[in-house]
């Protein structure tokens, strides 16, 4: 009988981390920096897991007390071999105030240190013990840009392409949609025909607005629309969908499996991106791509390319990892690789992010301290 991991000890660290300059979105304004609480998982036989989430900048300390004063109690004394199984548990432990927000954040830092556990306890890459369909997945560039002159995101996109991408991203949500299309105009005139390119709303616009953009998009060989509208108006996203005539994509602000399935059966979106970082960790994220499956649908993510590399390497049916403007693994070991437009998981056991704590250590905070 395999013997029993005995979780002894769960250590919730704090930092945050300054952005090298301001970066704007449509409906959260200006970001000056990201919030990344981790969390250690200690177990009986000496190992160590790794696991974390991040913010936009808010919310950070919440979600590192939630796992410290609710969940890490509950986890003591847990076998950490029972991954999927303690996923369920922290859900319906914490459910009444839960049932995603603060709660899924909170639940995906620890399930993504048990697999990390799992996968150096196998001696296996993630990548290979999720599925091994591939070491390496499409992916596209993408910067919380909107605030950017155009003059500014034209550099930036030239940027994506030196550095080897073959698909890249922009926000839109200016003033006015005569604005926006500029913008994506002047995009596609740099890139060319060929570069794929994709276009961000961050739920900015109402319906009627999004089913406009959508159709004057169409000019512009978009492969997508995210995030036209708020995310709970599924039939909104059925509308925009079949009168805008574009593809859509959304999936970074739905923090659990239902959300999804009604965003893709109601909604009618094409491209899902779920957030391992919100949805409940590496085993919330393989049930939306589960789902996605089996809804003949591509599977795609937000942010957190680090560790989403080895989760769409993985996957059959993986579309495009997004490179994210928030820089997390320049804080690790292994920056992520690009090598022919496609982005190569890590070959180590485990999730493969390793961090620096050198680099990490001059953000560290306490989260419990109240600041004004």
């Amino acid at each position: 009988m395999a013997a029993v991991r005995t979780i002894i000890d769960v250590v919730t660290e704090y930092y945050q981390i300054p952005l090298e300059e301001e970066l704007g979105d449509a409906k959260h304004g200006i970001h000056t920096h990201f919030e990344l609480p981790i969390v250690k998982i200690k177990v009986s036989d000496g190992s160590e897991g790794v696991g974390y989430t991040y913010t936009g900048g808010v919310g950070g300390r919440a979600v590192c007390a939630m796992i410290e004063h609710d969940l890490k109690p509950f986890l003591l004394g847990k076998d950490a071999s029972c991954v999927e199984k303690l996923w369920e548990d922290m859900n319906w432990k914490i459910h009444y105030v839960g049932r995603g927000g603060i709660a899924s954040f909170a639940i995906s830092a620890i399930d993504i240190a048990l697999w990390d556990l799992r996968a150096k306890k196998a001696g296996e890459p993630l990548w290979k013990l999720l599925g091994g369909a591939s070491n390496s997945t499409k992916c596209y560039a993408g910067a919380i840009d909107l605030n950017f002159s155009q003059e500014k995101l034209l550099r930036n996109v030239q940027g994506y392409l030196d550095a080897g991408f073959q698909a890249v991203k922009i926000k839109l949500g200016q003033e006015t949609l005569e604005e926006d299309m500029e913008r994506v105009a002047a995009v596609r005139e740099l890139i060319g025909p060929d570069v794929v390119f994709m276009v961000d709303a961050n739920m900015k616009w109402s319906l009627e607005t999004a089913i406009k953009a959508a159709k004057q998009l169409r000019e512009y060989n978009v492969l997508w629309l995210e995030e036209p509208t708020i995310p709970d108006d599924y039939h909104g996203y059925g509308r925009i969908s079949k009168e805008g005539g574009l593809a859509i994509a959304a999936g970074e602000n739905l923090h659990t499996i239902y959300e999804f399935q009604n965003m893709i059966s109601r909604g009618n979106i094409d491209f899902p991106q779920p957030d391992a970082s919100n949805i409940g960790g590496i085993t919330g994220w393989l049930k939306v791509a589960n789902l996605a499956f089996a809804h003949n649908l591509p599977v795609c993510t937000h942010g957190m390319q680090e560790l989403h590399v080895s989760l769409m390497s993985a996957m059959p049916h993986a579309s495009y990892l997004e490179v994210h403007s928030f820089p997390i693994d320049r804080y690790t070991t292994r920056p992520l690789v690009i090598e022919n437009g496609r982005a190569v998981a890590p070959d180590t056991p485990g999730t493969g992010v390793e961090f620096r704590w050198d680099l990490l250590a001059p953000y560290k905070r306490d989260f419990q301290a109240i600041t004004l």
